[in-house]
């Protein structure tokens, strides 16, 4: 692997509106807001924003509304030396834009207007990207162009990981499956990856079986299980005050991701990103409170030693 590895992320960028509430509102009936913030969120930016604040050489695709370049967001790349050449600009669309709602027991309901993210498949997947890179991320987005994307990484030799998040329910099952046969790494949460169990009929050694070299289930405050071939790892969570679970789940992968391409052991990575995802949740937005990588080991070593 190289000294710096390069990573690609395809998947969503999008502005989030995140709503507080005490109580989720029974249908037809309303509730008031405690509060409402416009941030910077999307899957396959957080991912991508918080690989390079880590260190990983980092390129983004996106399918993006069409002003986007003059965006605050789109600087915001730029100052993280995010490589954006590949962006995609959708002409006559907004960006996507999630609203996600928040109750005083850290349950979420999202609401997700796809926008320019929703063109992806318009569109060719992208074989000179995948070409400079040691490593595919699939966030959320297109079931086909993610497949196709996944194919092509495959037929170039390149490691892939697959987090169909909440996107989970769009994938017909064959189509599941096949991108899941071309990964390298599964992420999930317990409720995505039981889904996907049921939605193929498999347990996680047939998981394991179709592709997967590795599979991580994340399990908030009860921490995470990594299963491979050889044995499962599980790993205690960092416990912190959570203000906000957003972006909480993105920015573990990309932690992961980081200490996995420079060669680190599967249990210290599964820490790493355990202690960089306890930062997210401590404010709110996706992209708020992503720690540098010297906070970052020092909570992990302090957590972890004792």
């Amino acid at each position: 692997m190289d000294e710096n590895p390069k990573l690609l992320v395809i998947g969503h960028t999008a502005s989030d509106v995140i709503i507080q509430v005490n109580d989720f509102p029974k249908i037809n009936t309303s509730t008031h807001m405690g509060s409402m913030k416009k941030l910077y969120g999307g899957a396959g930016a957080n991912v991508a924003m918080v690989a390079a604040i880590c260190g990983l050489d980092t390129t983004l695709i996106s399918a993006v509304g069409e002003n986007f370049k003059q965006s605050d967001y789109y600087k915001s790349f730029e100052d993280n030396n995010i490589d954006t050449d590949y962006l995609i600009y959708v002409e006559g669309e907004p960006n996507a834009t999630a609203i996600m709602v928040n109750n005083d027991n850290s349950d979420q309901v999202t609401y997700f207007y796809e926008g320019a993210g929703g063109k992806f498949s318009n569109y060719d997947v992208p074989v000179e990207a995948i070409g400079k890179v040691d490593f595919v991320h699939l966030a959320t987005g297109d079931p086909d162009y993610n497949w196709k994307a996944s194919c092509e990484a495959k037929r170039q030799g390149k490691g892939v990981s697959f987090d169909p998040g909440q996107d989970l329910t769009i994938y017909p099952a064959e189509r599941l499956r096949q991108v899941i046969e071309n990964s390298t790494i599964l992420f999930g949460n317990n409720y995505e990856i039981d889904r996907i169990i049921n939605i193929l009929g498999m347990d996680i050694d047939g998981l394991l079986d179709l592709g997967p070299e590795i599979i991580i289930k994340t399990c908030r405050e009860n921490g995470s299980i990594l299963y491979t071939r050889e044995g499962n790892i599980t790993v205690d969570a960092i416990s912190r005050p959570a203000v906000d679970p957003t972006g909480a789940g993105d920015s573990y992968k990309a932690a992961f991701l980081y200490y996995y391409l420079n060669g680190k052991s599967l249990e210290e990575a599964i820490k790493f990103a355990s202690s960089v995802s306890s930062f997210i949740v401590e404010k709110q937005g996706c992209q708020t409170n992503i720690p540098s990588l010297q906070q970052a080991l020092e909570r992990m070593n302090s957590f972890y030693d004792d």
